[in-house]
């Protein structure tokens, strides 16, 4: 009677197995900061005057209070912070068009740049005499320049700062948006401010978009449509400081390594340019040439924001409280110092060319 040979199944090799067994691993964290996301978004619509991101990053890191984030949550937690995060900003330049900057009208537009320049150059000079240095003051620096949470999302995106200066300056930007929410539209009626001019003064002096649609709301119809449209034009920002940021750090990772005596890797530093930004630029243009349906537009908005407040609860769930701690009270106030020379710039910078 013949004997059928046995066939042996050989084992799968590790490099098959090796993605499925990262893609596990990722689910725990992801699925955590999915949650909690997409809970800070449900609480965000019923209390708009503070952003899904914001309520994200405060209910991550209540949690890592509580719970510090364990080893199995880790991978997770880290693919939400960063590839989550890129994608989020690639979906924002979705909502984004180059003629919003047109529409802002050319009278508005030194306004808007010159506190845009203030509020960079404040944030390097007041920082530095502060003693603030490092991602936190470059983080704080765009946050207050830009558009808040989304602005300090990109950067990160692009710098890779540590958690806790993530969290640290997020949680600077939330404390002076909720300030300027309660006090800008008394501060504009006490001035006569036109609708036209608090918009603008809104646009440009407050830092996340649902705080300017709030405070711009409260003082009328009319200054909250002027007020997004030059607070969206702002975020258009985002685009050639990201860049800089990009070749800074890579031209910088080169003389490190000149310095070191290390041949220059220029494969690796072409790898680590952050290309989401240049999908992001993609996003923008097929905005604005409206190869992008307007209602495609605005649900892809929606999912950018969805996104943002994942990465950052995720960065929450990261963030240690005794490591913002050891940050001490001079990043709050560097950014107390830009607010109050952003808003004054806004004023004075609209009394010099008349649209006060």
């Amino acid at each position: 009677m013949a004997i059928e040979p046995i066939e042996i199944e050989a084992p799968s090799a590790p490099s098959e197995r090796a993605p499925a067994r990262r893609a596990t691993r990722v689910v725990p964290g992801l699925v955590l900061a999915s949650v909690i996301g997409v809970a800070a978004t449900i609480i965000a619509h019923v209390a708009p005057i503070v952003g899904a991101p914001v309520i994200a990053i405060v209910i991550g890191i209540a949690v890592a209070l509580v719970r510090p984030a364990s080893e199995a949550l880790k991978p997770g937690l880290h693919m939400a912070s960063k590839r989550v995060l890129q994608a989020s900003i690639i979906l924002l330049g979705t909502g984004l068009s180059l003629h919003q900057v047109a529409s802002t009208g050319v009278s508005s537009l030194p306004v808007l740049l010159g506190t845009l320049t203030i509020a960079l150059g404040s944030a390097w000079l007041i920082g530095r005499w502060l003693g603030v240095v490092g991602d936190v003051r470059t983080l704080i620096g765009v946050g207050t320049a830009i558009c808040g949470a989304s602005a300090i999302a990109a950067t990160d995106a692009v710098i890779d700062a540590p958690e806790r200066d993530v969290a640290y300056a997020v949680a600077t930007i939330f404390t002076f948006n909720v300030v300027a929410v309660l006090t800008f539209p008394l501060m504009g009626h006490a001035l006569h401010l036109s609708q036209h001019s608090f918009g603008l003064l809104a646009g440009t002096a407050i830092n996340d978009v649902s705080s300017v649609v709030a405070a711009a709301t409260v003082y009328g119809h009319a200054a909250s449509s002027y007020a997004i449209i030059v607070k969206l034009s702002r975020t258009l920002m985002i685009i050639p400081i990201a860049l800089f940021l990009a070749f800074w750090r890579t031209r910088a990772e080169e003389k490190r390594e000149e310095a070191a005596g290390v041949v220059v890797n220029r494969a690796r530093l072409v790898k680590i340019f952050p290309w989401f930004i240049v999908w992001f630029v993609g996003a923008v243009i097929l905005n604005s040439i409206g190869a992008i349906p307007a209602h495609v537009s605005h649900d892809l908005g929606n999912l950018a924001q969805v996104f943002i407040a994942i990465a950052l609860a995720a960065i929450g769930l990261s963030t240690r409280l005794r490591d913002i701690r050891r940050a001490g009270f001079r990043p709050l106030a560097l950014g107390a110092s830009l607010w109050v020379v952003v808003t004054l710039s806004s004023l004075a910078l609209q009394a010099l060319t008349g649209q006060g």
